[in-house]
C-alpha cells in the first residue's frame, strides 16, 4: 500500500486526494491545523496538525502541501523537505503530460490540463482544471495556473505568481514573482513582479 499525507484539509485538498486515488495512492489522509475540531475532509480523515506531520513522515511513502495560497503553499514544502519528506508528484489520469516536460517535486495537474514538450514545472505547483501550459514554459515555484489557462510557448512565470482562471498569456512573456493575472485577462507583455493586472490587454490595477 501507497501512504499519501496531505497537508491542508481545504477544497483544493479533496481534488488532490482524488487525483492521488486514481493515480494509485491506496490510503490518503489529511493533516490541518484545525484539528480536531475538524477530522474529516469529504470522505478523508484528518489525523492531526502540521506539526504532528512533520513528527510523522516516516509512515508515509509521500507528502504533498493542498494549500491554494501561494505564499503559505511555498513556505510549507519547503518546511517539509527541510524535515526530509519525500515530496509526491501527482497527475491526474485525465491530464495529458508531454515525457518531455517536467513537473516538479509536490506539484499537482488536474483533470484535463496539457502540458507540453519542454515545459519545465517548480516545486509545490498547481496546473488546474483544463490548463494549457505550451512548449518551452518555464513555472517557477509554487505557481498557480488556474482553471482554464492558457499559456503560449516560452511564457515564463515566477515564484508564486498566480495566474486566474480563464486568463491567457501571449508567447514569450514573463510574468514576475509573486504577480496576479485577473480572471479572464489576455496578458500580452511581461508583468513586474508583485503587481496585479486585470483586463483585455491586462493593464496594472
Amino acid at each position: 500500500m501507497k501512504h499519501l499525507a496531505i497537508l491542508g484539509g481545504s477544497g483544493h485538498g479533496k481534488v488532490i486526494a482524488d487525483t492521488a486515488e486514481l493515480s494509485g495512492w491506496s490510503n490518503v489522509v489529511f493533516f490541518d491545523d484545525a484539528w480536531p475540531s475538524r477530522t474529516r475532509n469529504g470522505k478523508w480523515e484528518i489525523i492531526g496538525t502540521s506539526v504532528h506531520l512533520l513528527q510523522r513522515l516516516h509512515e508515509f511513502d509521500g507528502a504533498i502541501v493542498a494549500i491554494g495560497d501561494n505564499s503559505i503553499r511555498y513556505e510549507k514544502t519547503k518546511l517539509l523537505l527541510e524535515h526530509g519528506a519525500t515530496l509526491s508528484t501527482l497527475v491526474h489520469p485525465a491530464a495529458t503530460v508531454s515525457a518531455y516536460a517536467t513537473i516538479g517535486a509536490g506539484s499537482v495537474v488536474f483533470a484535463g490540463a496539457v502540458i507540453n514538450a519542454g515545459a519545465c514545472v517548480g516545486l509545490g505547483g498547481i496546473l488546474n482544471t483544463g490548463c494549457s501550459v505550451d512548449h518551452d514554459c518555464v513555472l517557477a515555484d509554487s505557481v498557480h495556473i488556474s482553471p482554464g489557462v492558457r499559456l503560449a510557448g516560452g511564457v515564463k512565470v515566477g515564484d508564486r505568481a498566480w495566474v486566474g482562471i480563464g486568463a491567457c498569456v501571449k508567447q514569450m512573456v514573463c510574468i514576475g514573482a509573486d504577480a496576479i493575472v485577473g480572471a479572464g485577462a489576455a496578458v500580452v507583455s511581461d508583468v513586474v513582479e508583485g503587481i496585479t493586472v486585470v483586463g483585455v490587454p491586462a493593464r496594472a490595477l
